[in-house]
């Protein structure tokens, strides 16, 4: 082509346009660096990372125990508080004789390995294989035996990258300094199996009664199978929840070759055989019910821990001197109290935990009696009906089932209102009857029950079903706050922020359904069968009392204290001569007027408590209960003595303060005595 030149050669003054600037990071270098090769870039990138690892290593080094890694574990233990700051209980583990290695037969120890760190004797303390294995295939942990020993042993449950690093350090420092034996033998003699129980050999003793070196392969896959979750899966809790978990550890077992298909199918769940040789009762019967939330909230094996409970010492010393006046003859007897968030803030499980630990509050489940009636009328509000709407209270003279008003008093109508504050009977069936049981179930679900209910059974009405206090005032409780089901609890709750607020599926009453159920439940108290437990500020609940007087019970609320009070005879023999009406109303009546007095005064300046001082027993009776014989007592109480005796067959106590005399009778007890009299001079006495 006529003009070109060829390639590489330029005509004389012509030249190719400049390149434009570079692009990249280069640009933004000073320029003594743009110049610097890739190689030099890579190594100056490498020793700062190198210097970043170390300095992390250093501040694990210095904040991770790893002095503490290779001394003695000692054994847990939580030491509860009152919400004043008043010990309450301590509780330590059951931990016995650590176990060795050498002397366990290999179907011990292979479960162990098989679902929590299959190639053990293979890492140094960390093991991503296993790691990216467990991920995979859902079975077995991501953490090694080495790691869950520093995790459990030495460091908080917090689940932060600084922890994980932290147990990685100090599984390299074990690997380091131990061998693998002695690593297995503090993992399997330290772990925690549930129900309380750390060790192997503690758990072996307490699932089967047989040493560790002693079980069979059925036996020690259970155990193995535990210690994902040890409180959720024990045995005696969730066996379903343990089952399932075997099944996993015995296809573990195949998956790592220690057993055929074959041998693994032949291996059925085992038999427990527990026997309590220790179960540390911690002296009070809140503190009982309270251990087991706390060792869940806590979630560290190996720590002493403090944890400030919801119990109101205060308030308790109310009701275990309100308990300890009552003329209960030689009844039990059972309180509990609560806000109307669910926080428990006294509980009495029965006369003295030192003669009966049994937690009669929270452990008996027993008759409700006409507190039920709550549910069958909340039900029939729900439905449309109002308080003064009428329905028949007239005997039944047909079908099989035939119950009648305990005084034997009828009339041709009578409005909800009155018959809820009467608690007839014969009005709660038929109403029972025309709003179905499906609704009155429906109704008691929603607010928080969860024992078994018979659907379609008329008695259901009048509280034949069993349940246990503690629920049955949690639903009361619901009531009270319009807000349920309520969980009864032993610690506090964090304030829960507006999420939770929108979504914490809890259900409400109408404002009309609400307004009439509490008008319903201050007739009763106030006119009705409750009239006992009256008091001079807005006071709402219902009487119970079961057939032949087997159990009496009053449930109620004033202020923000809910309180239900039980009375029965552990053998369900009948009371003499007690009623819901009578004595647990009195008692209420007596431990509400103390425990809301209490709350209004203005606090009075108090020594704070130690926290580690001694612990205070409050489920013991004082020791200024002083037996007179016959069955009288005379108990002194802050400057006042009290007098409790028994004329006649009706309770009655004498009291003396200040040089003024009080005196206060069963007026239930002593009409019924009345008219037994009258009667037996052949005295007609008019209905």
């Amino acid at each position: 082509m006529a003009g070109a030149f060829p390639s590489g050669h330029y005509a004389p003054g012509h030249y190719p346009a400049p390149l434009p600037p570079r692009k990249g990071l280069r640009r933004f270098l000073p320029e003594r660096l743009r110049g610097r090769s890739w190689l030099w870039w890579i190594s100056r990138w490498t020793a700062a990372i190198l210097m970043l690892f170390f300095v992390l290593v250093a501040y694990l080094a210095i904040t991770a125990p790893l002095n503490k890694s290779l001394q003695p574990i000692v054994p847990p233990q939580i030491t509860l508080l009152a919400a004043d700051g008043t010990p309450i209980a301590r509780n330590g583990a059951m931990v016995d004789e650590p176990v060795f290695v050498a002397d366990l037969p290999a179907h011990v120890i292979e479960p162990f390995l098989a679902i929590e760190d299959r190639r053990f004797y293979n890492h140094w303390g960390v093991d991503p294989r296993g790691v990216a294995r467990a991920a995979f295939t859902g079975v077995g942990g991501g953490s090694t035996i080495t790691q869950q020993l520093a995790k459990f042993t030495f460091l908080s449950p917090e689940q932060t990258l600084t922890r994980k690093a932290r147990e990685a350090l100090i599984a390299f420092w074990l690997e380091a300094w131990l061998t693998k034996d002695e690593i297995l033998e503090r993992y399997l003699s330290n772990a925690y199996f549930g129900d309380n129980m750390y060790g192997i050999r503690a758990a072996s003793l307490h699932y089967f009664y047989r040493q560790p070196e002693n079980l069979r392969p059925e036996q020690a896959a259970m155990l193995a199978g535990l210690l994902q979750a040890p409180s959720r899966l024990a045995p005696t809790r969730n066996p379903e929840l343990a089952a399932a978990r075997y099944d996993l550890v015995k296809g573990a077992l195949v998956a790592a070759g220690y057993v055929t298909q074959a041998e693994a199918d032949a291996m059925g769940f085992p038999a427990l055989d527990v026997r309590t040789r220790n179960d540390l009762p911690t002296g009070t019967y809140f503190a009982d019910w309270a251990l087991p939330q706390a060792r869940q909230l806590s979630d560290v094996s190996y720590s002493r821990q403090t944890l400030t409970t919801t119990l109101d010492s205060r308030i308790q010393n109310i009701a275990r001197q309100v308990i300890d006046r009552a003329p209960l003859g030689d009844a039990q007897v059972a309180l509990v109290a609560m806000r109307t968030n669910g926080e428990v803030v006294a509980m009495i499980g029965g006369r003295d935990y030192a003669a009966s630990p049994f937690n009669r509050a929270t452990q008996a489940r027993r008759q409700p009696g006409s507190t039920f009636k709550l549910f069958v009328y909340l039900a029939a509000l729900r439905a449309g009906w109002e308080p003064g709407d009428t329905i028949p209270n007239t005997q039944f003279t047909q079908g099989s089932y035939r119950p009648g008003n305990s005084n034997d008093r009828y009339s041709d109508t009578i409005t909800l209102r009155e018959a809820f504050a009467q608690s007839s009977n014969v009005a709660a069936v038929r109403l029972f009857n025309e709003v179905g049981s499906e609704a009155v179930i429906e109704t008691a679900r929603e607010l928080g029950v969860t024992s078994a209910l018979a659907d379609g059974d008329p008695s259901l009405a009048l509280g034949t079903s069993t349940m246990s206090l503690l629920e049955l005032t949690a639903a009361y409780a619901g009531v009270a706050a319009n807000s349920f089901p309520l969980e009864p609890r032993a610690f506090p709750q964090e304030e829960a922020g507006w999420f939770d607020w929108m979504w914490n599926g809890r259900g409400s009453l109408n404002s009309s359904d609400h307004a009439d159920i509490e008008e319903m439940l201050r007739a009763a108290i106030n006119g009705g069968t409750g009239r006992a437990a009256t008091l001079n500020i807005a006071n709402f609940g219902k009487t119970g009392t079961t057939q032949d007087n087997r159990d009496a019970l009053f449930v109620g609320y004033a202020g923000d204290l809910v309180v239900g009070i039980w009375i029965g005879n552990d053998d369900n023999s009948p009371l003499n001569g007690i009623s819901g009406g009578g004595l647990p109303a009195r008692i209420w009546s007596q431990f509400m007027r103390g425990a809301l007095g209490a709350e209004a005064s203005p606090p009075r300046p108090t020594p704070s408590p130690d926290p580690s001082g001694p612990v205070e027993p409050m489920d013991v009776p004082d020791l200024q209960d002083i037996p007179l014989g016959d069955g009288r007592r005379l108990i002194i109480r802050d400057g006042e003595a009290v007098i409790v005796s028994d004329i006649d067959g009706v309770p009655v106590e004498i009291g003396v303060r200040d040089g003024d005399f009080s005196f206060e009778f069963d007026e239930e007890a002593a009409a019924r005595r009345l008219e037994e009299e009258l009667r037996r001079e052949g005295i007609e006495v008019e209905p």
